[in-house]
């Protein structure tokens, strides 16, 4: 089995928009990340304003060596340790998927795309072997929703681990690297619970993959704050 790499509150950790960002990959469309931002508090906002406007999502297919090293990587661990945790519960965890364990993962997305369809090709069941293989880095992003808490719904769980994800999209971005969000019905897949050892109550619910992006889609709109926002 994948050993289990678990990521709880950050003890010393220093990672801050003036830590210098050790690789800026030049990309084919798209925005480089921010330069480091000097300090006082409006500078600060401009930085974190521009780092998430320039934030894109990139598809695992344009994600190529380098990869983050084990430095960068533990950055953006505990910057997931920075998400908003009601009670400390640390409802969440990631698991690595090391390259000499790609091809479990590998294995168990062919046989769970058959154990869902007996009928696809052979072309359709490459493919699913080939998600595995896509990004320098690969995690799976687990929400531990148990034991239960009267006071700390499953919801608000899910809701820490999507704030530790983002941190984690955000601190990659800062670094000069491409990242994306992948899930799929293989996330529900018996087999992909027994390779990465989920115990009652935790659910896999997407895989993040970062590496240097080769190129990048076109800028999505986004909606403006009127069309998600209104007054009680």
């Amino acid at each position: 089995m994948i050993a289990a790499a678990e990521w709880g509150p950050p003890q010393g950790a220093n990672l801050s928009p003036t830590t210098p960002a050790a690789h800026h990959p030049a990309t084919e469309g798209g925005d480089a990340p921010p330069a480091s931002a000097p300090g006082g508090p409006e500078q600060l906002a401009a930085f974190v304003q521009t780092l998430i406007d320039s934030r894109h999502n990139v598809s695992p297919k344009r994600l190529a060596e380098p990869g983050p090293d084990d430095a960068q990587l533990d950055q953006m661990l505990h910057a997931a340790a920075a998400a908003p945790d009601h009670g400390e519960l640390v409802p969440w965890r990631f698991v690595i998927v090391p390259p000499a364990r790609r091809a479990l993962l590998a294995e168990v997305f062919a046989l769970a795309l058959i154990d869902r369809d007996a009928s696809a090709t052979p072309e359709q069941i490459a493919s699913a072997r080939e998600k595995a293989y896509r990004a320098p880095l690969l995690m799976l992003a687990i929400a531990r929703l148990g034991p239960a808490e009267p006071d700390i719904r499953p919801l608000e769980r899910m809701v820490s681990l999507g704030c530790a994800v983002q941190n984690i999209l955000l601190c990659a971005h800062a670094m000069g690297f491409g990242a994306g969000l992948t899930s799929g019905q293989a996330m529900q897949s018996p087999r992909l619970r027994a390779l990465f050892s989920l115990a009652e109550g935790e659910e896999a619910v997407c895989c993040i993959n970062v590496g240097t992006a080769t190129r990048r889609k076109r800028d999505r709109r986004r909606p403006l704050p009127g069309e998600f926002v209104t007054m009680l």
